[in-house]
């Protein structure tokens, strides 16, 4: 019995409901000193629950997502800054480059990108410090996750080619729509950031082909280690290690981190064990070697590089516990990244010291901006999710109305599943009798407005505009909801693409007001 369900009752009826739950069949006898004691003891199992929950969602993020995923991410996104010229980034993606080109290109750069929300943040991080605007660069920041083509077409192999189309149609010109209108409202914050980062790159030139051919790896690492495809998942080749203990570890991690995929939950495996403890060793080091990058690696630079490259090694093989040992199968997915990272050290060994040192802080110093709050963040939702339940939503939005796409909205935010993950969860309340208009609202939010993403941005664009952002991604979500709702229910489809068009008709003339406004302010964006 909760205590949460004791707390604010008369003493009697607390007495009575946990005497219930004690199987106490007297009922009378339980003194007030006990009650107080089995209150404290509900609240404490209560408690530890929580932080339960939040250390098994932790403990899955780490050993499942980050590495491979978001660990060339930091790389990347200090590469972007490091080492590409301003003039490369503004010349599509600034603040003054034709909106025709400037939201395509952060469109179609983020379709490409396979990975989840919190992957996005440091790329995102990367292009705005560069010179993008604050425009592109949410557009970039909100399609990449939600509208990429993994996601895209798993969404249409679990929950229909229709459910797949109407998501990405929806979130491209949404989320367009929200670049535009961060753009309408921060153009003299976007100005003054472009002149900052005038400034901060005016003596850079040309990207070096070293710098360039140092990108293009990180993103084939990137994508080799994230895309689930033929041959990157064939098996190449195994080996049985005589490990007797790995099965006994593998039963008590699951017993401490659950593993049920139908409700999202990914537990913690023997392999993942294991990337943990490494991923801890990079974490000692790394502060010890990176921190004083810029005066000279030492090193313990060295021993941060090798031990993150090994770690991407061991994620990328297969280790499973077998019988009486471990079953270690090397895939194609390991050959790809042991290929892209001898590709990295190669064009890394061929920057200028100053270029190599520069990349390393860059990507340092975001690990150090988001990292944290990714922890902390993930914790809290891990948290939230032991008190949240799927059956509140299924009552909440069970039809196509305005409280129930903002119920799904909200749910997103305290039940975010990564990328691949929220699809067979949103199967799951479909089957339980979820409205497909707040499961595409769901959908659609899950990725952009979970609690850790919304964290790390503020760090990269300020709380303001992450507010605002956060607003119309909300406003934005429960429009989608209605509308795909609506389009299922039977609503007049001609009825439907007026009102669509006339929302793209807002947002163009918002546009024209905003180039117009930006052309007859003063020279100094300063001013």
């Amino acid at each position: 019995m909760s205590y949460l369900k004791v707390r604010g009752l008369p003493g009697c009826c607390a007495r009575r409901i946990i005497q219930t739950a004690t199987g106490d069949d007297a009922g009378r006898h339980l003194s007030p000193g006990r009650t107080s004691r089995i209150k404290a003891s509900t609240c404490m199992e209560f408690v530890l629950k929580l932080i339960e929950g939040g250390a098994g969602s932790l403990a899955s993020y780490l050993a499942a997502h980050v590495l491979l995923c978001l660990l060339p991410a930091f790389f990347i996104a200090g590469a972007m800054a490091a080492l590409i010229p301003k003039s490369s980034v503004t010349r599509w993606l600034g603040s003054n480059a034709p909106a025709h080109l400037s939201y395509p290109a952060a469109a179609l750069a983020g379709s490409l990108i396979a990975v989840c929300s919190c992957t996005i943040v440091p790329l995102f991080a990367g292009i705005y410090r560069k010179g993008a605007g604050i425009g592109p660069a949410i557009t970039f920041l909100f399609f990449a996750p939600a509208g990429n083509i993994m996601a895209l077409a798993y969404t249409g192999s679990v929950l229909g080619p229709e459910f797949a189309f109407a998501r990405f149609v929806l979130c491209l010109l949404f989320g367009v729509g929200i670049g535009m209108l961060m753009a309408l409202i921060f153009w003299r914050d976007d100005a003054r950031h472009d002149a900052q980062t005038d400034m901060l790159f005016a003596d850079e030139a040309g990207i070096a082909p070293a710098a360039l051919g140092l990108l293009l790896s990180l993103a084939a690492l990137l994508i080799a280690g994230t895309l689930k495809l033929w041959p990157l998942t064939a098996t190449v080749l195994s080996a049985d290690l005589p490990v007797s203990w790995a099965q006994d570890w593998q039963d008590t991690l699951f017993r401490w981190v659950p593993f049920d995929p139908t409700r999202g939950e990914e537990g913690v495996t023997f392999q993942g064990s294991i990337l943990i403890g490494l991923l801890l060793l990079i974490a000692v080091t790394a502060w010890k070697g990176f921190e004083n990058i810029i005066e000279g690696a030492s090193r313990w630079t060295w021993v941060t590089l090798a031990l993150a490259a090994t770690t991407l090694l061991v994620a990328a093989l297969q280790c499973v516990p077998s019988g009486d040992g471990v079953r270690i199968a090397l895939t194609g997915r390991a050959c790809a990244v042991a290929v892209t990272m001898a590709a990295v050290g190669h064009f890394a060994r061929q920057l200028e010291l100053d270029a190599l040192r520069a990349w390393l802080w860059e990507a340092w110093r975001f690990v150090k901006q988001i990292f944290v709050l990714l922890v902390v963040g993930v914790f809290v939702v891990g948290m939230v999710r032991q008190i949240v339940r799927p059956e509140w939503i299924e009552a909440l939005a069970g039809s196509n109305t305005v409280l129930a796409n903002a119920a799904a909205v909200l749910f997103g935010v305290f039940m975010y599943f990564p990328t691949l993950v929220e699809v067979p969860v949103a199967r799951m309340f479909l089957d339980l009798g979820m409205h497909p208009g707040p499961l595409l609202a769901y959908l659609m939010a899950d990725p952009e407005l979970s609690l850790q993403s919304m964290l790390m941005v503020a760090v990269v664009i300020g709380r303001r505009k992450t507010g605002a952002y956060v607003a119309l991604v909300a406003v934005f979500s429960m429009c989608a909801g209605l509308l795909y709702g609506a389009w299922v229910d039977g609503l007049d489809r001609r009825m439907l693409s007026i009102g669509l068009l006339a929302g793209l008709c807002l947002l163009a003339a918002a546009l024209v007001r905003f180039r117009r406004r930006c052309a007859s302010s003063p020279a100094s964006p300063l001013v």
